[in-house]
C-alpha cells in the first residue's frame, strides 16, 4: 500500500518512522554512505571532547571557591547544558544512518527531544550570561547582586524551557495529522515548528547583540567624564570588551547560522529546499558551539586555567595531590573585597 492510498484516518499516528521518511523523500539507506561514515568519524570524537571539556569546567567551578559567585554558577550550568549536548549528539550519531529504520516513533522523538533540550538550554545559558554581564558592568559591581536562590530559580527556568521545547514536537506540534506540513530534515516535525525554533534562536542572537552593544556604549560614554588615567583604563576595557563580544557573537554566528538557514529553508520551502543534503554537516558545526563556549567563558580566566592544570595534575598523579588552597587570606578579607568593589568602577577588565 502506497502512502497516497492511506486514507483510513486523518492522522497517521499508527504509522512507522519509515513511513514519514518515505513521505518526506528522505531515504533511509540499507548501507552506510561516505557521508554517514564522515559524520560518525567526526561526530563521536567531537562529542567525547565536548563532554570532557565541560566536565573539566564543572569540576573547576566546584573545587575552587573563587568561582562560587552567580556568574560562575551560570557558567557551570552552561557547561552542564553543553555536556548534555555532547551526550545527546552521541545518542543521535549512534542512532542515525541505516539504524534510523530500527527506531520506534517514541525512540525517534526521544532522540530529537534530547537535541532540542540540550541546544535550547545551551542558548538560554548564553542569554543568561549576557544578562548577568549586562547587570554587573552597568551597575559597576564586582559580582552580581543575585542571591543564590535567584540563581537556582534561573537555572531551573533554563532547564524548564529546554524541556518544554524538547517535548513540544512529540506532544502536539508535529505533522502526524498533516503530512503536507512534514519537515524533510526531521520528517515527523512540523515545518512551522522548525521556523519558530529558528526564529527564536535568531531573536536570542539579536537580544544578546543589543545587550553587549549597550554595555559598549555605556562604557564608552562613562569614559568621557573621567580623568585621563581612568580614560586609558576605560579604553583598554573597551578593547577587551569588544574582543569578548566578537568571540561570543562570532562563535554563535559561525556555529548556528548554517543550521538556522537550513531549518528556515526546510520550513519555508519543504521538499523544494533540499535541506536534508546539508543537515548532518550543519549539526556537527552546531555541536562545535558546545566546545567553543568553555573556551570563551572559561579559558580566558587565568584562575580557571590554573584550576584546570591542578585538576589534570591530580589525574596524572592518580589522585595523589593535596587539596588546592582555593582562596588566599587576602581575597577572603572583607576589606580587600570592599577595595575591589571600589576599584571596579574605574577598571572592568577582569569582567570583560
Amino acid at each position: 500500500m502506497t502512502i497516497d492510498n492511506i486514507t483510513s484516518s486523518s492522522c497517521y499516528s499508527n504509522q512507522s518512522v519509515t513511513f514519514f521518511y518515505q513521505h518526506a523523500n528522505k531515504a533511509i539507506g540499507g548501507n552506510w554512505t561516505t557521508r554517514d561514515y564522515l559524520v560518525l568519524g567526526l561526530g563521536l570524537p567531537l562529542s567525547f571532547i565536548v563532554v570532557l571539556a565541560n566536565l573539566l569546567v564543572m569540576a573547576a567551578i566546584l573545587m575552587n571557591r573563587r568561582f562560587h559567585f552567580p556568574i560562575y554558577y551560570l557558567l557551570g550550568n552552561m557547561a552542564a547544558a553543553d555536556l548534555f549536548a555532547g551526550l545527546a549528539y552521541t545518542n543521535l550519531i549512534l542512532n542515525t544512518g541505516p539504524w534510523t529504520a530500527t527506531l520506534t516513533k517514541k525512540q525517534w522523538y526521544i532522540r530529537g527531544a534530547l537535541i532540542d533540550i540540550s541546544l535550547t538550554a545551551s542558548v538560554a545559558n548564553l542569554l543568561a550570561v549576557a544578562v548577568e554581564r549586562h547587570q554587573t558592568i552597568i551597575t559597576m559591581q564586582l559580582h552580581s547582586t543575585m542571591t543564590k536562590r535567584r540563581v537556582v530559580l534561573l537555572i531551573i527556568s533554563i532547564w524548564a524551557v529546554g524541556i518544554v521545547m524538547g517535548l513540544v514536537p512529540s506532544l502536539f506540534w508535529n505533522c502526524e495529522c498533516d503530512l503536507s506540513d512534514c519537515s524533510t530534515v526531521a520528517p515527523l516535525y512540523s515545518r512551522r515548528f522548525l521556523i519558530f525554533w529558528a526564529l527564536l534562536n535568531l531573536l536570542t542572537f539579536f537580544v544578546m547583540l543589543g545587550m553587549y552593544s549597550h554595555i559598549f556604549c555605556h562604557v564608552k560614554r562613562q569614559g568621557r567624564h573621567t580623568s585621563q588615567h581612568v580614560s586609558e583604563a576605560r579604553q583598554q576595557t573597551v578593547i577587551n570588551l569588544m574582543k569578548t563580544i566578537s568571540m561570543v557573537l562570532g562563535a554563535f554566528v559561525i556555529c548556528w547560522t548554517p543550521g538556522l538557514i537550513v531549518l528556515l529553508l526546510d520550513g519555508l520551502q519543504g521538499k523544494n529546499g533540499n535541506a536534508n543534503k546539508y543537515e548532518k554537516y550543519c549539526l556537527v558545526i552546531a555541536e562545535c558551539n558546545s566546545l567553543v563556549n568553555p573556551i570563551i567563558y572559561s579559558l580566558r580566566d587565568a584562575e580557571m586555567r590554573k584550576t584546570f592544570k591542578w585538576i589534570l595534575c591530580c589525574f596524572c598523579r592518580h589522585g595523589g595531590c593535596q587539596p588546592r588552597e582555593t582562596l588566599s587570606t587576602e581575597m577572603d578579607s572583607p576589606l580587600k573585597e570592599s577595595r575591589l568593589q571600589k576599584s571596579l568602577s574605574y577598571n572592568l577588565q577582569s569582567l570583560c
